[in-house]
Protein backbone atom coordinates (compact mmCIF):
# COMPACT_ATOMS: atom_id res chain seq x y z
CA UNK A 1 0.00 0.00 0.00
CA UNK A 2 1.31 3.67 -0.87
CA UNK A 3 1.04 6.56 0.98
CA UNK A 4 0.20 8.46 -1.99
CA UNK A 5 -2.87 10.81 -1.72
CA UNK A 6 -5.69 8.94 -4.18
CA UNK A 7 -7.14 10.64 -7.18
CA UNK A 8 -10.25 12.71 -7.73
CA UNK A 9 -13.36 9.76 -6.16
CA UNK A 10 -15.90 9.12 -9.08
CA UNK A 11 -18.26 11.20 -7.09
CA UNK A 12 -19.15 15.05 -6.31
CA UNK A 13 -18.33 16.45 -2.86
CA UNK A 14 -21.04 16.58 -0.64
CA UNK A 15 -21.78 20.08 -0.28
CA UNK A 16 -21.98 20.05 -4.25
CA UNK A 17 -25.91 21.81 -4.72
CA UNK A 18 -26.53 19.70 -7.79
CA UNK A 19 -25.51 16.79 -5.70
CA UNK A 20 -28.05 17.58 -2.71
CA UNK A 21 -30.48 18.27 -5.31
CA UNK A 22 -30.06 14.99 -6.71
CA UNK A 23 -30.46 13.04 -3.31
CA UNK A 24 -33.45 15.65 -2.65
CA UNK A 25 -35.06 14.35 -5.80
CA UNK A 26 -34.31 10.81 -4.92
CA UNK A 27 -36.10 11.32 -1.01
CA UNK A 28 -38.91 13.44 -2.47
CA UNK A 29 -39.94 10.61 -5.43
CA UNK A 30 -39.90 8.12 -3.07
CA UNK A 31 -42.12 9.76 -0.47
CA UNK A 32 -44.70 10.77 -2.79
CA UNK A 33 -44.28 7.30 -4.52
CA UNK A 34 -43.14 8.10 -7.74
CA UNK A 35 -40.25 5.48 -7.21
CA UNK A 36 -39.33 2.62 -5.07
CA UNK A 37 -36.43 2.75 -2.68
CA UNK A 38 -34.96 0.80 -5.44
CA UNK A 39 -35.41 2.95 -8.16
CA UNK A 40 -34.61 6.28 -6.38
CA UNK A 41 -31.14 4.93 -5.30
CA UNK A 42 -30.27 3.81 -8.93
CA UNK A 43 -31.22 7.10 -9.98
CA UNK A 44 -29.11 8.84 -7.68
CA UNK A 45 -26.36 6.60 -8.35
CA UNK A 46 -26.34 7.01 -11.80
CA UNK A 47 -26.95 10.97 -11.57
CA UNK A 48 -24.60 11.52 -9.44
CA UNK A 49 -21.73 8.88 -10.56
CA UNK A 50 -22.08 11.27 -13.81
CA UNK A 51 -21.75 14.38 -11.97
CA UNK A 52 -18.93 13.27 -10.29
CA UNK A 53 -17.17 12.47 -13.49
CA UNK A 54 -17.95 15.73 -14.66
CA UNK A 55 -16.74 17.36 -11.74
CA UNK A 56 -13.51 15.15 -12.45
CA UNK A 57 -12.96 16.39 -16.18
CA UNK A 58 -13.47 20.06 -14.75
CA UNK A 59 -10.21 19.52 -12.27
CA UNK A 60 -8.28 17.64 -14.31
CA UNK A 61 -8.97 18.71 -18.63
CA UNK A 62 -7.56 16.34 -20.51
CA UNK A 63 -7.31 13.19 -18.26
CA UNK A 64 -9.79 10.05 -18.85
CA UNK A 65 -9.67 8.81 -15.72
CA UNK A 66 -8.85 10.78 -12.07
CA UNK A 67 -4.87 10.00 -11.97
CA UNK A 68 -2.49 12.40 -12.90
CA UNK A 69 -1.71 11.34 -16.46
CA UNK A 70 -3.41 12.94 -19.52
CA UNK A 71 -5.27 10.75 -22.13
CA UNK A 72 -2.18 11.36 -24.53
CA UNK A 73 0.03 9.76 -21.51
CA UNK A 74 2.34 6.71 -21.55
CA UNK A 75 0.65 4.32 -18.98
CA UNK A 76 2.51 1.14 -19.71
Amino acid sequence: MTDSPMPSPPFPSPGNAVFRLIVGNAIASVTSGEASVEEAILHAAVHGWYKGHIQGEDECPGCDFRGKLPKSGNRG
